[in-house]
């Protein structure tokens, strides 16, 4: 009962969540960690809330502490009180190797709208494409659910899909495409692989968008010359938008992205060709944007988390990031566009993405075909 009382003490002071207990945070109360992992915030519990999901990819909480996660072979979960329910309405998707359901993120105005954004591989005659539609959550379904934005042209790859969504402060909707294994066109403003979009919520053009009205460009191109960008997300106390991209071998990077900026794959990079080919390095191009960070051996980044809540209070304000490569989470104290520290939370696992739950804990999604939801909390005494 102690830790009950301690738990809803919590909520009331972040005020994140209405209801008396959070259905998502509630499951794992009472119960003992998991596991613990030992991190510079000290001793934290890792605790199970939900199991059995195939390859989880992307989750999101309602405002009434629900999480809506997704799965990559096509299904959408609501998950509450340790279970998961399959959401129906959900669109038709190209499942295999990298692709299929991918990230999931609420409308800014959920609360009147009730709008979800999911991003997919689109099957198509040519191939596959990402892409990102949105439908309306009522009775635990998506009702409506319409297309909105497809990359163009398809490829016939299954490799490097990108596919964050993020909301700037403007209430522009950003989404990361990946180059599709196919390297060059991400140098092609004719086509939209291994770039950034900004679009309306209803996935219009922006009239500001920077190659709008230049031949040849697509309008909707926000920066490009992107890998497979996993990670993207927006930092509340600056409002800068900062993605994390998986390198060949070698040579992840993290990038704040700037208006119409190249960040110069397949041009450059700190990585080399998985034949061990070299590749220039970024120091010989600085006519293009090098990243603020980047990592050999790899990383991996997929998922990212500006952490604002204070029940981790040495967290508070870290970029946090999934890591398939370390097996955990890597995270990141980062002052005037630099980073000034850096600690890897070993889990043990290969982590698709982090979120921040409205209990203000950390929690993070396990990619394996035996899938979990983990909760990162301290351990009450």
């Amino acid at each position: 009962m102690p830790h009950v009382l301690a738990v809803l003490s919590l909520f009331v002071a972040i005020g994140a969540c209405a209801q008396p207990a959070d259905p998502v945070a509630a499951s794992s109360a009472t119960a003992e960690p998991v596991a613990t992992v030992e991190t510079e915030a000290g001793t934290l519990g890792v605790y199970e809330v939900a199991t059995g999901l195939d390859h989880p990819w992307g989750i999101a909480f309602l405002p009434d502490g629900r999480a809506l996660v997704t799965e990559r072979g096509g299904r959408l979960h609501l998950v509450a009180d340790g279970e998961a329910r399959v959401v129906p309405g959900t669109p038709e998707v190209a499942a295999g190797g990298q692709g299929g359901l991918l990230d999931v993120a609420l409308a800014p105005d959920f609360g009147e709208s009730g709008l979800v954004y999911l991003t997919y591989s689109k099957p198509g005659p040519d191939g596959s494409a990402t892409a990102v539609g949105r439908g309306r959550l009522a009775d635990d379904a998506l009702v409506g659910f319409e297309e909105i934005w497809a990359q163009a042209p398809s490829h016939g790859t299954n490799r490097h899909f990108g596919s964050r969504i993020a909301f700037a402060p403007d209430g522009m909707l950003l989404v990361s495409t990946g180059d599709r294994g196919q390297k060059d066109p991400a140098q092609d403003l004719g086509d939209t692989v291994g770039v950034i979009v900004r679009l309306t919520p209803d996935g219009a053009v922006p009239d500001d968008n920077p190659f709008v009205g230049q031949a040849g460009a697509r309008p909707e191109i926000w920066s490009y010359g992107h890998r497979n960008a996993q990670s993207l997300g927006v930092d509340p106390a600056t409002g800068e938008i900062w993605e994390a991209e998986f390198g060949p071998r070698g040579g992840d990077e993290l990038n704040r992205i700037e208006r119409g900026a190249n960040y110069g794959w397949p041009l450059v990079s700190s990585g080399e060709n998985y034949d061990r080919t070299p590749i220039p390095d970024p120091s010989t191009r600085p006519d293009l944007t090098a990243a603020v960070r980047d990592w050999s051996p790899v990383i991996s980044p997929s998922g990212m988390l500006f952490y604002t809540a204070d029940a981790i209070p040495e967290w508070t304000g870290s970029l946090m990031l999934g890591s398939l490569g370390r097996q955990g989470v890597v995270r990141l104290e980062i002052e005037g566009g630099a980073v000034t520290h850096e600690e890897t939370i070993a889990l043990g696992e290969r982590i698709r993405d982090v979120e921040q739950g409205p209990d203000g804990a950390v929690y993070v999604l396990v990619d394996e075909a035996d899938g979990a939801v983990w909760r990162l909390a301290p351990i009450p005494n």
